[in-house]
């Protein structure tokens, strides 16, 4: 048998080091080629590491939120033959000193003393003599928190169970539903008040991985930019009725259009008018980078956190261009896929929270750009046109800009810009 040691790869052109944010296996798990052992993340990209051999893991090199550099050795595998290692390398204790807590660190998450999870089902056959036991107490430590799969917490939650109090039967006092089941039938009025008992548990949450690129970037944006923003009201009645119009004539090379790639188009003809408001400030050199090319961010929910994926030269994309590529960068942000040259390059950038949009927002810029336009949900109001109310579908553009860089009066135009663009949308087309 050999050793073989897996180093962090080249995970791009000029990246030195990234962050490692999972670890797909443990010590002593056996894995195959191209079996994924880790993930590690930089710039908001995630990069998945698989392994080239067949081994057993022996020693694994970083913990979640640890970063790497390019080069370094991240993975130990016992393998069959030589290996790449010498076979000194086998007998040195430094190659096995980690494992200890490697191994010790996923122990929090199930619970030591597996005995005692397993001792109540027994009572549950007999249900009447254990209600008194229930009442006892939790059959776990304080801040111990129970094991149960998604489906479940939501049954117990929906019913006002505190699973702290749920003997558990599966493997390392996992809590399922016949456990819900046995504990429900030691009597409703228990369930019912466990619902109420008081919580004193804290969940110390590392922030690593893309929770902490935001983190970072959010800091810098709202320490070095004075941000001014500018809320407009616009009528987007006729906009949504060409919009469903131009949906209603289905064709395979078509995707269905949302409001984004219209206001997308809206920004490229304001651009062109005012090129100021497509640019990166370098603060620290005192310039200001102005682009010829419009590259939009769009920043985008995913169930890691936010990303900003960039639709490319939005100039020389027409309507449905520009549709089709907000929805395949969309979704590869989403399966998390997305490329680092996909998520970065942008020189403005549009943020919506779509239909939770709320009425008005105040959008942080997307350092080291100087402005960022948001979008607010569409709501039907009454609008008075100089006899009566109507109902119109009206929206919120919320506008933040760099204020160093951007006077008022700049913005103002801007989205006033943007605004009679979209309150008549033939304008878009017309060039």
């Amino acid at each position: 048998m050999g050793e073989h040691v897996i180093k962090l790869p080249d995970v791009g052109e000029g990246v030195a080091e990234a962050e490692l944010v999972e670890w797909h296996v443990k010590v002593g798990d056996l894995v195959r080629e191209d079996t994924v052992l880790a993930a590690v993340m930089t710039d908001k990209a995630t990069v998945e590491i698989p392994s080239p051999v067949d081994g057993e893991i022996l020693w694994l090199g970083a913990e979640i939120g640890d970063t790497v550099a390019i080069g370094s050795p991240i993975v130990r595998l016992k393998v069959a033959g030589e290996g790449n290692v010498k076979a000194a390398a086998e007998a040195a204790p430094e190659a096995k000193a980690p494992v200890a807590p490697v191994e010790t660190k996923p122990a929090p998450a199930a619970p030591k003393p597996a005995p005692k999870p397993a001792e109540p089902p027994k009572a549950a056959a007999a249900p009447k003599a254990a209600h008194p036991a229930s009442a006892s107490g939790a059959p776990r430590a304080e801040g111990e928190k129970p094991l149960a799969s998604p489906a479940v917490r939501l049954r117990a939650k929906e019913a006002g169970i505190d699973l702290r109090q749920v003997p558990g039967s599966g493997p390392a006092g996992r809590i399922g539903h016949e456990d819900i089941d046995a504990f429900v039938a030691r009597g409703p009025q228990i369930a019912r008040a466990t619902g109420l008992a008081q919580k004193d548990g804290v969940e110390d949450i590392k922030v690593v991985g893309l929770r902490r690129k935001i983190a970072e970037k959010m800091s810098l944006a709202k320490s070095r930019i004075p941000h001014i923003t500018y809320v407009e009201e616009i009528d987007v009645t006729a906009l949504e009725e060409l919009r469903a119009t131009l949906n209603k004539e289905k064709r395979a090379d078509r995707p269905k259009l949302t409001l984004l790639p219209f206001l997308m188009r809206a920004m490229v003809k304001a651009i062109g008018e005012q090129p100021n408001l497509n640019a990166l400030f370098d603060d620290d050199a005192g310039i200001i980078h102005q682009h010829e090319g419009i590259h939009i961010g769009i920043a985008a929910q995913t169930p890691n956190g936010l990303v900003v994926p960039v639709v490319k030269h939005a100039e020389a994309r027409d309507l449905w261009n520009s549709a089709v590529e907000v929805n395949r960068l969309a979704d590869a942000a989403k399966a998390g896929t997305a490329s680092r040259e996909e998520l970065s390059g942008s020189t403005i950038t549009i943020t919506s929270l779509g239909a939770m949009g709320g009425v008005a927002t105040t959008p942080v810029i997307n350092y080291p750009e100087v402005a960022i336009v948001g979008v607010n949900k569409i709501m039907v109001r009454p609008v008075w046109d100089g006899t009566q109310f109507i109902p119109r579908k009206m929206m919120n553009l919320s506008s933040s800009f760099d204020h160093r860089v951007i006077d008022g009066w700049d913005a103002a135009v801007f989205v006033q810009r943007i605004k009679a663009l979209l309150e008549t949308p033939a304008l878009i087309f017309v060039d």
